[in-house]
Formats: C-alpha cells, sequence, structure tokens
C-alpha cells in the first residue's frame, strides 16, 4: 500500500512523546498538527549538521559487462554527490497586555487562547515555506519544495509533470512521499524537533508612542528545514490553470489522468517501508477532483472513514487539502 508506514518513520508528534520536554510543548504540536495536517504527515529528523543535513546521494549506478570466454571485464563503480540542506528559524512573540489578561480572572486560559493563534499563524507559515520557501531569494528561510522542482528541463524535470497552463493563474498538486530515505523535515544537530515556547512572564513593553505597559510575553522558536533524500519520490503537477477547470474535465486539466500519470512517475509504486505517501491540493482543486470523478467511471477516488473523519484518497494515497498552495502560480517551464 502506497501509505504503509516505515519503522523508522518519525513524526514530530513521536519525538514530542519520546522526548517529553514538559511545559506547553506537547499541547503545542497537537494544535499544530489540528491546524495543519501536513505537519502531521511529514517525517522529522535529526540534522547532521548543526545549521541542517549533508546527504550523500547515488549520482550514477554501475554497469555490467557482457564477457566473452577467454576474456576479463573493466571495473565500474557508482558515483554519488553530497547535498547540504539549511535549516531557517522561524520566531514570533506573543503579547497580552496584563490588563486585558487579568479581566474574568482567568489570564492564563486567555494567555492560552492568545497563544494558540500564533502556533496556527506559525504551522501556517511553515506549510507556506514547505512548498515555496526559497533560500536563494531569502537566504533565512528554509528550502521548499517548488524552488527544487521549478523546470521541465531542470535537473528534476523527469518529476515534473505539466498540465499545460499559462500566465499567472496557475496551482499545483504535489505527491510527496515522506521518509528518512525520500523526503524529510530536519532540524539541526544537537538541537530540540519541533515548535518550542518559552513563558518571559510580565514585562514592559513600548508602544509605537514610546510609551510603557505592561504586558505577559511568550517567546516561540521554531528552527526548521527540508533535506530531499531521493528527489524521484516527489512529484510535482504544475501548470494547472484554475480558471480552465470544468467539472467533467472535457476543457482544461483532467486531473485524475495528472494524478495517474504522477503515480507512475516514481520508481516504484510499493513503497515497502520507505515512508508514507500523500497527495497536497489546495481546496478549489480538491473541489474539481471530486466533481471531475463524479463525471466519469472512477475507481481510483475512493472515500474511507478510517477513525471516523472521511479521508478522500487516490490510488491508496491519501489526498490532504492544504490552502497554502496558491492559486496564482507562474508558469513552470
Amino acid at each position: 500500500m502506497a501509505t504503509a508506514i516505515g519503522s523508522s518513520y518519525l513524526t514530530l508528534l513521536d519525538y514530542i512523546k519520546r522526548e517529553k520536554p514538559g511545559g506547553g510543548i506537547d499541547s503545542i504540536v497537537e494544535v499544530l498538527a489540528a491546524t495543519n495536517p501536513i505537519v502531521n504527515d511529514a517525517n522529522v529528523m535529526e540534522g547532521n549538521l548543526t545549521t541542517g543535513h549533508r546527504s550523500t546521494q547515488r549520482a550514477t549506478l554501475p554497469s555490467g559487462t557482457w564477457r566473452k570466454l577467454n576474456h576479463g571485464v573493466a571495473a565500474s563503480k557508482s558515483t554519488t554527490v553530497q547535498r547540504d540542506d539549511a535549516c531557517g528559524l522561524l520566531e514570533a512573540y506573543s503579547e497580552a497586555d496584563t490588563a486585558v489578561a487579568n479581566l474574568g480572572g482567568n489570564a492564563a486560559a486567555f494567555r492560552a487562547s492568545e497563544d494558540d493563534a500564533y502556533i496556527a499563524g506559525l504551522s501556517s507559515d511553515c506549510a507556506t515555506a514547505i512548498f515555496y520557501g526559497n533560500q536563494g531569494t531569502d537566504p533565512e528561510q528554509m528550502h521548499g519544495l517548488s524552488p527544487r522542482y521549478n523546470s521541465t528541463t531542470g535537473d528534476y524535470g523527469s518529476q515534473i509533470i505539466d498540465a499545460g497552463g499559462s500566465g499567472s493563474d496557475n496551482t499545483s498538486v504535489w505527491l510527496i512521499t515522506w521518509g528518512e530515505k525520500t523526503c524529510s523535515m530536519i532540524y539541526p544537530k544537537a538541537s530540540k524537533a519541533g515548535l518550542t515556547s518559552q513563558d518571559l512572564g510580565e514585562v514592559t513593553s513600548v508602544d509605537s508612542s514610546g510609551n510603557m505597559h505592561q504586558v505577559f510575553r511568550t517567546h516561540f522558536v521554531w528552527n526548521l528545514g527540508m533535506a530531499l533524500l531521493d528527489y524521484r519520490y516527489n512529484i510535482r503537477i504544475c501548470n494547472i490553470d484554475v480558471s480552465d477547470l470544468m467539472a467533467d474535465a472535457s476543457a482544461g486539466t483532467d486531473l485524475m489522468d495528472k494524478m495517474l500519470r504522477a503515480y507512475y512517475a516514481r520508481p516504484s509504486d510499493g513503497l515497502a517501508n520507505l515512508g508514507k505517501t500523500y497527495w497536497y491540493t489546495n481546496k478549489t482543486i480538491a473541489m474539481y477532483l471530486h466533481m471531475q470523478a463524479q463525471n466519469k467511471a472512477n475507481v481510483n477516488l475512493t472515500l474511507a472513514n478510517p477513525s471516523g473523519d472521511p479521508m478522500v484518497s487516490f490510488l491508496g494515497a491519501p489526498i490532504h487539502v492544504c490552502d497554502n498552495l496558491l492559486s496564482t502560480e507562474s508558469a513552470v517551464s
């Protein structure tokens, strides 16, 4: 099955359970998972560098020789390349005026509700960076997927499926296999996984006019990046022109056709214990995909309720809606 879990597949929730850091971290991770499913999907591993992770990837395979009797064969070998992936530092401060927080006599509950909003915001920032973070233009960020899979004739061009759209009203569908051998979120060596928070207590804040007032302050820090261990297990269906989509796929992109091609663009559809595979779309594409499925004979799009919640899958891989995927992408060429 495409969704098989490997023995070494660890999510952020797994790390928190193992580390048992105490404080408010457990609840933070639960909020992250609830506000953005990709946080709960992604494999997470500790990098081997203090700034990120260095991976060694196979570039070429050795070849054999058909030997003639009484003749020798030349030695051959594989070649490898090393790639470094750096982490970015995502931070925020939550502040609540003490006079407001103390109304009702439960400052802790008020602060928790405010902090949850910051956690949801940082989760959205993380999801956006997974897809669009570009250290080439913003070196302080993590490096995401789109800048890597950005050319049909580039290094990863074989894993890009062009849906034919043009202009700047395009979007993408991603097929991502998370795992320590494929694609993984990373955190720096000897640091802590995930979003951490520090209650700084009551401090004096200065407003824009230079006047002081007392606030409760919380500091959030998330040191994260992405390591691409095997680019072949991620597929981008790009140039999906949103304005051309049709419910019956009579014009515009036939979503299931492109997704079928993406599924078989990977080296293998039998993932064994490599990790987990998911589709990621925004809500608009998810809606059109559902409508197109209703308008044709289809056995590849399925609906199940494994834990009481409906789960739509295509060829066994769950489809997760991620609104951080834009409908304003420029055409990839």
